[in-house]
């Protein structure tokens, strides 16, 4: 397992500013936040990009994320497509190896939706893959459909695409449906990303991810997740991901040296 950070935890700070500070930490991983990306490339060149993570020793994780993707229609299919292959296209570039996905289950939903949302993914997949791209599809707990890690991992398995995986946030993990029984699913080859934050004195049923903290300071069960983690010796990256306004006030140097050794801690890693 490899630490990482998400920009999402310091989505006030700039952009060098982040992977300075994360540097500057030991951290060794960054999970890019795509319009933080997006935003820079305005005024600076994919090659700068990529020197700034090779002047500082840093891997490049993963992207989070894209949305709206899986049901749209029409114009809206258009216009979600076309930016997600401009997306593929700056992963390829850059070398991040995944992009997460984030399916658009809110409301009703119907039979064909579902196949809809099947053939769209396996499509993106496949579009993924020309590039060496991997897609990891985050499941939502709040969402209506594809809300737990059964669903999630039945739903990537059906479209047998090996390009497509899961993303395992363990904030939608814990506060949705998802049992602790369906982390048999996971295997090394459909776990593609894992997320951790934690929880603490909140409600499951109403809790958001402006509720998320430093993981080892809540109240979620971690531990089964990391065991299952080790038990199928998932090779990839675990990325701190809070999306909490309370750290975006905090220095990206402080927020890394706090928050990356409480996940070393969470996976049991030396400090």
């Amino acid at each position: 397992m490899q630490p990482a950070i998400s920009q999402l935890c310091t989505l006030n700070s700039s952009f060098e500013d982040d992977l300075k500070g994360y540097a500057d930490a030991s951290g060794a991983a960054v999970e890019f936040w795509l319009t933080k990306l997006e935003d820079y490339l305005q005024t600076h060149s994919v090659q700068h990009v990529r020197d700034l993570c090779a002047d500082r020793e840093l891997k490049m994780a993963a992207a989070a994320y894209h949305g709206g993707l899986l049901l749209a229609q029409g114009d809206a299919r258009r216009a979600s497509w076309a930016q997600f292959e401009k997306r593929l296209e700056l992963c390829a570039e850059l070398g991040i190896p995944t992009l997460i996905l984030t399916p658009d289950f809110l409301g009703p939903f119907s039979a064909t939706d579902i196949e809809r949302a099947q053939v769209t993914l396996k499509q993106a997949g496949q579009a993924a893959a020309q590039r060496n791209v991997r897609l990891a599809l985050e499941f939502q707990a709040h969402g209506t459909f594809l809300n737990n890690l059964q669903t999630a991992a039945g739903f990537v398995a059906s479209i047998q695409e090996p390009s497509v995986g899961i993303c395992l946030d363990l904030f939608h993990f814990h506060v949705g449906p998802s049992k602790t029984e369906d982390l048999g699913l996971l295997t090394a080859q459909n776990l593609f990303h894992v997320q951790l934050s934690d929880l603490a004195d909140c409600p499951r049923e109403v809790a958001t991810d402006s509720d998320r903290i430093i993981p080892g300071d809540g109240d979620i069960p971690y531990r089964s997740v990391v065991q299952r983690l080790k038990d199928i010796q998932y090779p990839g990256f675990v990325s701190l991901e809070l999306a909490n306004a309370i750290f975006w006030k905090i220095p990206a140097r402080q927020i890394g040296e706090i928050g990356l050794t409480a996940l070393r801690v969470a996976l049991g890693q030396n400090v």
